[in-house]
């Protein structure tokens, strides 16, 4: 799991990471936090990378929270949920927030429990199969106990479901791409939910768990999916009829060509 963390204050910061890391770290979940003290240079850190949640505080330099969050809502037309923290409570200001596209508002100082409940339900909203052992997306089942995967013929009675066999680390990526259907994620974001530490990620790495993906789960026309490179960001699994008509829509190289 990944949040952006938009905070100009140190202390403030560094107990907001604590939080998210000690109240969302479960079994073999990865938490990571990336914090900005500045809008301008979230707004940067947002064209790149991908996110789960955002947290923003309001009176930031450069851009403050509520252009971050306009900009988001408006130029990159982001459905990423969004809580914002700020030491502003009156009606008006939580009114113009929400107005402004926001999901959640928290006034400082937060309570630990309440923040994680919060944004449990936020992340719940989008992916509301995210507690079930057994998630369903099509034709396709991921069992998150026994970490195997099935996919059903088009019609019951036409085969068996065939059972597709992924490592660990295959099956973490397999599964975040497919709760963010026809979001774009980012490398680095990709290789956390793998399960990649700071130091073990690398292009390389990546592209050769995609290309093996593409292949164990066959992903193309006939399952109608297209698990397609974005260049500069990272990759897009998405329903053949929703992919990018450009050239560039399918990278079917070999990692390292």
């Amino acid at each position: 799991m990944r949040f952006l963390v938009l905070e100009d204050d140190p202390a403030q910061a560094a107990y907001l990471v604590r939080t998210l890391e000690q109240e969302f770290t479960t079994g073999d979940e990865v938490v990571s936090c990336v914090v900005s003290a500045n809008g301008e240079e979230a707004q940067r850190i947002l064209r790149r990378e991908s996110f789960d949640l955002a947290v923003l505080d309001w009176n930031v330099p450069g851009l403050d929270g509520t252009q971050l969050l306009q900009w988001l809502r408006v130029w990159q037309d982001s459905a990423m949920p969004v809580l914002m923290l700020s030491s502003r409570g009156s009606e008006h200001d939580v009114a113009e927030v929400l107005n402004a596209g926001a999901d959640d508002y928290i006034i400082k100082p937060f309570r630990p429990k309440e923040l994680q409940a919060r944004i449990q339900r936020l992340l719940a909203r989008r992916n509301p199969q995210v507690a079930s052992a057994v998630e369903r997306f099509g034709n396709w089942e991921f069992n998150r106990a026994s970490h195997h995967v099935l996919y059903h013929a088009k019609k019951p009675g036409d085969a068996p479901p065939e059972s597709l066999e992924l490592t660990a680390r295959e099956f973490k990526l397999a599964l975040v791409l497919f709760q963010n259907m026809g979001r774009v994620l980012s490398r680095g974001h990709l290789l956390e939910s793998a399960g990649y530490s700071a130091d073990e990620m690398s292009s390389r790495t990546l592209d050769t768990h995609i290309y093996r993906l593409r292949n164990k789960l066959g992903l193309g026309p006939a399952r109608e999916l297209n698990l397609r490179t974005v260049y500069g960001r990272g990759y897009c699994l998405e329903m053949l009829g929703e992919a990018d008509p450009t050239p560039d829509a399918q990278d079917q190289t070999r990692p390292g060509n």
